[in-house]
């Protein structure tokens, strides 16, 4: 049987493996499942539609699957809810907010949201990225495998985040930013995650490539569309891969620093 601690409230349609353990004052309402192995230290805020599946661990003060923070969304829908995989660690005050749309606001495997994390409503994260303590997500962000998001990181609505990708403490990104790139700054993508994917285990010759077309998409001086037709004339699978990114980008992708430089000039020019 499940070990429920008898000052939790459960409430609702709940359903629960044998060996789930809620510790003390938590609260679950709603239509919640929640898979085996998976642990609510205490003082947990569930409710529902919320799937969650098996081995994770909820730490204290964590919230999850209340009503997104949109004004035109009713707070007393509860469907599509939030789907949440395996293994997955929440510490301290994290936030997680139901859906808007069709698709339930998704978390995959193997990720650690840190204190006071919050994910949006209709994100969809994707498996083993560590999300570090304050990183604000918007509604709609996509957040691929193998992401770091450093600490008080702010990612704007319906942004990319692609698979490997770095942002730094403190940076944001208000565009889409490709695969294995790091965000150096507000908007500036200013190196490529060599560390993160020697430690995928990637081999040499792809790491060399993907270190090339970082070179050509933000240290050319060409324009993106440039480089863009570029990658697709040279056709090879890691070029294609980057050049369909780009061409999927919801918010287009972070341009290079000297295009945003010229074109914060041009701005400046034209109110002297």
């Amino acid at each position: 049987m499940p070990e429920i601690h008898p000052s939790s409230i459960l409430d609702g349609e709940i359903t629960i493996a044998d060996d789930v353990v809620i510790g003390p004052n938590c609260v679950l309402t709603g239509e919640i499942s929640i898979g085996e192995g998976t642990t609510l230290i205490g003082n947990c805020y569930l409710t529902g539609k919320l799937a969650i599946g098996k081995r994770n661990t909820i730490y204290p003060f964590v919230s999850i699957g209340f009503a997104p923070q949109d004004m035109s969304f009713p707070d007393d829908q509860y469907a599509p809810g939030v789907v949440i995989g395996d293994d997955n660690i929440f510490r301290e005050g994290a936030t997680v907010h139901r859906a808007t749309q069709e698709t339930p606001t998704s978390i995959g495997n193997a990720n650690i949201f840190m204190t006071t994390t919050h994910v949006a409503h209709d994100c969809q994260i994707a498996n083993n990225c560590t999300v570090v303590t304050d990183v604000s997500l918007a509604g709609h962000v996509h957040v691929q495998d193998n992401v770091i998001l450093g600490g008080s990181a702010n990612i704007h609505q319906f942004v990319t985040i692609g698979k490997g990708a770095m942002i730094i403490g403190l940076g944001y990104a208000s565009f889409d930013v490709p695969p294995y790139f790091m965000i150096t700054g507000g908007n500036i993508i200013g190196s490529i995650n060599v560390v993160g994917m020697r430690r995928s285990g990637m081999e040499t010759s792809e790491i060399t490539r993907r270190k090339e077309i970082y070179k050509l998409l933000y240290r050319s001086g060409n324009s993106l569309r440039t480089s863009l037709e570029q990658l697709k004339n040279e056709g090879d699978a890691i070029a294609l891969e980057y050049a369909a990114f780009i061409e999927s980008a919801r918010r287009g992708v972070v341009t290079p620093y000297l295009q945003q430089r010229s074109a914060r000039r041009g701005i400046a020019a034209t109110h002297e």
